[in-house]
């Protein structure tokens, strides 16, 4: 019990670090989640800072939950390289709801997808070349990043259940899922708005002319 308080705690909080908020005030003086998308991510730091800045943040972002998994399972007792349980599971799950609500500003984070990618790499790192073909796929035929980035998160239950079923079972196939959907819920009034913004044509809402395109 205690080893879930601590793993649930240190997730969080260090979910919690704002990255992309940090970036936006210390190298433009902007709030980053009133700017652009308004979306405290690498993406919008791509957008609003600089890509530099955009490939920090996403790194940031990508370790917070790998680092409290890493702390939790050192303090256990858990090899630091084990495969799917329920600590490891709870612990990523805080640190997804730390960057989504974080503490440090009163609860209004980003979406939590690179947080939640992060997590799931790190418990399946043989799917990381497979995720890189279909984003870099994607990018080159969308020049949407947002998009071929949440292509990633619709993958990862089946790389689960292709590689990792006879391993790990359904546990990691369901905590896939779920790692996933709650983050995507969070595009859906995103989605909403760019649907407007294009009179209802989804297929510019997800094909853009130049990846600095946006809507």
């Amino acid at each position: 019990m205690i080893d879930v308080t601590i793993g649930i705690i240190s997730g969080y909080l260090l979910g919690s670090i704002p990255s992309a908020y940090l970036a936006g005030r210390l190298r433009k003086g902007i709030d980053i989640r009133k700017a652009g998308s308004r979306n405290m991510g690498a993406v919008n730091v791509y957008y609003e800072v600089g890509l530099v800045d955009a490939v920090l943040v996403s790194l940031a972002d990508l370790s917070k939950g790998v680092a409290a998994i890493l702390l939790v399972r050192s303090l256990s007792g858990i090899p630091l390289i084990a495969g799917f349980d329920l600590l490891t599971g709870l612990t990523g799950a805080a640190a997804v709801a730390g960057h989504m609500f974080p503490v440090f500003l009163r609860f209004h984070g980003g979406k939590g997808g690179a947080t939640a990618t992060g997590v799931l790499l790190f418990l399946m790192p043989l799917a990381f070349p497979i995720l890189l073909a279909i984003f870099v796929i994607a990018v080159l035929l969308t020049r949407n990043p947002t998009f071929s980035y949440s292509l990633l998160m619709i993958a990862f239950p089946f790389i689960a259940w292709l590689i990792y079923f006879e391993r790990h079972g359904e546990p990691l196939i369901f905590f896939s899922k779920g790692l996933g959907v709650f983050p995507g819920t969070q595009y859906i009034p995103r989605l909403r708005e760019m649907r407007s913004k294009t009179g209802g044509d989804w297929r510019n809402v997800i094909m853009r002319r130049s990846l600095r395109e946006r809507l």
